[in-house]
């Protein structure tokens, strides 16, 4: 079984995010996703991580949602251990800088940039400024 994880804040959870999950699914079996803490995350959300990691949970692709560790960010993906690390087109996560981070823990899983969906229409910030 293929293990996939993407993670993000999904704060007013949108087609854009749905088609992030989509995409990932289709690279594996069984698909897991992080929901940023509200201490973690470096924006304002309208949500609170509890209703975010509700509404995660309630969509069809997603297998298993869960809130990111409050101390050691890569605690789930040392738990998990998936093959596939998914990222979203506008993560600010340095790939090089993240798959070394894995090395040190013993962890090699492909690391995957998603693809924008409709991006103009699709993204939280245009949720919240409205």
């Amino acid at each position: 079984m293929i293990k996939v994880i993407c993670f993000g804040t999904f704060d007013h959870l949108h087609k854009g995010h749905l088609n992030y999950f989509s995409q990932a699914k289709e690279l594996g079996d069984y698909l897991i996703v992080i929901v940023a803490r509200d201490k973690n995350t470096n924006k304002e959300t309208t949500y609170d991580e509890n209703q975010r990691l509700s509404e995660v949970k309630k969509v069809e692709v997603v297998d298993e949602a869960v809130l990111g560790d409050l101390e050691d960010k890569y605690k789930i993906i040392k738990e998990k251990q998936p093959e596939v690390l998914c990222l979203g087109y506008d993560q600010d996560v340095k790939e090089e800088r993240l798959k070394e981070d894995l090395v040190k823990l013993n962890l090699r899983p492909e690391i995957k940039r998603m693809k924008p969906f409709q991006e103009e229409k699709y993204k939280s910030s245009l949720f919240r400024n409205n």
